[in-house]
């Protein structure tokens, strides 16, 4: 296995099966391999992967917990973040990763069938050009909010089947106050710092917007 470990994960996540084990072990040399090929995380980036894109990611997974069934859809994915974390987390909830840049997507897909993940499928499509229906979007800081709710209105199941009604689950950082205030939109603050406690996460959020 690699120098660079993923006990921040296990520290945070304690009922991981075997499975899910081997899968966050393997995340830092697919990420190292395919980084090398095609750039998705910046070189300083890389070897604290398991913080800040890995347990960043995963931030969702302390506010919300999926349910077997559910469709999850990933906006700017990148190179699979926060898809790939919580499709790991997660197997029995199935993942649609897009991304308008078909590199990056070509990583995506790459890592996930390293992985062996089953429930994650991964498009080179704009959001706009989805046409399923989900019960959540997820993303990591895109764009601002007036922007990225257009490109998903509209994509959202009607059905309820988790603790929260089905939604937006966007990871941002900073001071946001003034771009939900333009968004116009409806959104809970969830602190990362509530569920973990290394600096980088002392001024990022889980934004939750309920549909």
């Amino acid at each position: 296995m690699s120098e660079v470990k993923p006990d921040i994960i296990f520290k945070y996540f304690k009922n991981l099966t075997e499975t899910q084990i081997a899968q966050f072990e393997k995340l830092y040399d697919l990420y190292s391999f395919w980084n090398a090929q095609i750039n998705v995380i910046s070189r300083k980036d890389i070897d604290a992967l398991y913080e800040r894109h890995i347990l960043h990611s995963m931030g969702i997974a302390k506010f919300c917990t999926f349910k077997p069934g559910e469709k999850v859809l990933d906006v700017g994915t990148g190179g699979g973040f926060p898809g790939i974390p919580l499709a790991i987390m997660f197997p029995e909830t199935d993942f649609h990763l897009v991304d308008s840049i078909g590199k990056k997507i070509k990583v995506v897909t790459e890592v996930a069938s390293g992985l062996g993940l089953k429930n994650v499928k991964a498009s080179h499509l704009r959001a706009e050009q989805v046409t399923d229906k989900y019960n959540f979007v997820v993303s990591r800081a895109v764009t601002r909010l007036i922007d990225f709710y257009p490109w998903i209105k509209g994509k959202f199941a009607k059905e309820n089947i988790n603790a929260i009604p089905n939604g937006i689950l966007y990871l941002k950082g900073g001071d946001l106050t003034e771009e939900i205030k333009e968004s116009r939109l409806k959104a809970e603050l969830h602190p990362l710092s509530n569920y973990f406690t290394e600096e980088f996460f002392e001024t990022k959020f889980v934004v939750y917007i309920p549909q």
